[in-house]
């Protein structure tokens, strides 16, 4: 009898370990496609900035993704991405004069272009997480900016 009550407490604990659910997979990232319009130069890189938390959203240094993009002689590129499900936001900036960085006026005004997500277009101050974010649920989604000179 002791035996079988043995027998029984290991199948029991094999049979609560199968059970037992699985750790959940990472999600998996989704292809999102960024159209910039309206490039003020040609040749001048575009830097890309995504943010996925409103708290860092415009803190330097503290987006989820930076790109960095050659234009190759067009007015328009096409930036490929993959980012996780959830909310985004894109800020983006040309640095024409090929300083390595956003220069501005003496108010602190960008005076490069720049532009958000969602063409958001401030005017007094700069935009929150909530006017430019997106959503990524599912593959394909497209994103379109014109840059703000």
């Amino acid at each position: 009898m002791k035996s079988f009550s043995l027998v029984s407490l290991l199948l029991g604990s094999f049979v609560l370990k199968a059970a037992a659910p699985a750790t959940l997979p990472l999600p998996a990232t989704q292809k999102v496609t960024v159209i910039v319009t309206a490039l003020a130069s040609t040749h001048s890189i575009v830097k890309l900035n995504f943010y996925n938390a409103a708290d860092k959203f415009l803190k330097k240094g503290q987006y989820a993704m930076h790109l960095v993009v050659r234009p190759e002689g067009k007015t328009t590129i096409s930036v490929p991405v993959d980012l996780a499900p959830g909310e985004w936001a894109v800020a983006l900036s040309q640095d024409t004069n090929d300083n390595d960085k956003l220069d501005k006026n003496f108010l602190g005004i960008p005076t490069e272009p720049y532009a958000f997500s969602n063409n958001v277009r401030p005017r007094f101050a700069a935009p929150n997480f909530e006017e430019c974010k997106f959503v990524v649920d599912g593959p394909g989604k497209v994103i379109n900016i014109a840059l703000k000179e």
